[in-house]
């Protein structure tokens, strides 16, 4: 691990906030073993579809794996489907000055680091599929707020923080009001509203909104 990595491992571990209680936890868990296993069934083509477009379309392996924060600020290995050349965190560097976000997170709409086959994938959230085996192995939930990176988290304020009161998600309230068209203070705020609101139902609320706000494809870049 780099010395950057371990500060911000270390900032992260100072700053950790105490796990939420979720009151309906095991039903939560059965609703993210179910659908993860639907999900897996029903896309599993898709898999080997996108495995030779990504293998086509640019040089570099099909899957990229991330270090990403979790509930209570613990890290785990975070793997989707590769969209971006494999050079892509050597050049963050010399793009930082033209993000287009506010807050600590890196956006641009035309950043040329994505391939053609990733801006496909992006824009239906298909680069996302592999996270269904997190949800499996307990890393992740279906819903809840999206896992960070390090060096994103070493800059939260407090009220950011309280999104890793809670295991992450591969969809949430952000996911399905704007996504990336939001600032960074409006994607906290829906966090922390979902963190407020969560329960078996509000899980089932966003689940069935998601499908068409992934197949509209807004603000996802």
């Amino acid at each position: 691990m780099s010395q950057q990595s371990l500060l911000e491992a270390a900032s992260i571990e100072m700053r950790s906030v105490t796990p939420k209680v979720c009151e309906y936890a095991k039903r939560k868990r059965i609703l993210d073993i179910l659908c993860a296993l639907i999900a897996l069934l029903i896309f599993s083509p898709i898999f080997l579809i996108l495995s030779i477009l990504i293998k086509l379309g640019s040089k570099g392996p099909v899957f990229y794996s991330q270090t990403r924060v979790g509930k209570g600020g613990k890290h785990f290995k975070f793997v989707k489907f590769r969209s971006m050349y494999i050079d892509a965190d050597q050049r963050l560097a010399e793009l930082r000055a033209q993000n287009e976000k506010d807050g600590p997170i890196f956006k641009m709409k035309n950043d040329p680091r994505i391939t053609p086959v990733g801006r496909f994938i992006r824009k239906y959230s298909l680069d996302e599929l592999p996270q269904f085996f997190h949800v499996l192995t307990g890393h992740m939930s279906i819903v809840g707020p999206r896992p960070p990176i390090p060096r994103e988290v070493a800059e939260y304020d407090e009220f950011a923080m309280q999104r890793l009161s809670v295991k992450p998600g591969i969809t949430c309230y952000w996911q399905i009001m704007g996504r990336s068209n939001l600032t960074f203070e409006e994607w906290m705020e829906l966090d922390n509203k979902y963190i407020r609101e969560m329960s078996f139902w509000t899980d089932l609320k966003i689940i069935v909104k998601t499908p068409l706000a992934i197949l509209r494809g807004d603000g996802a870049y």
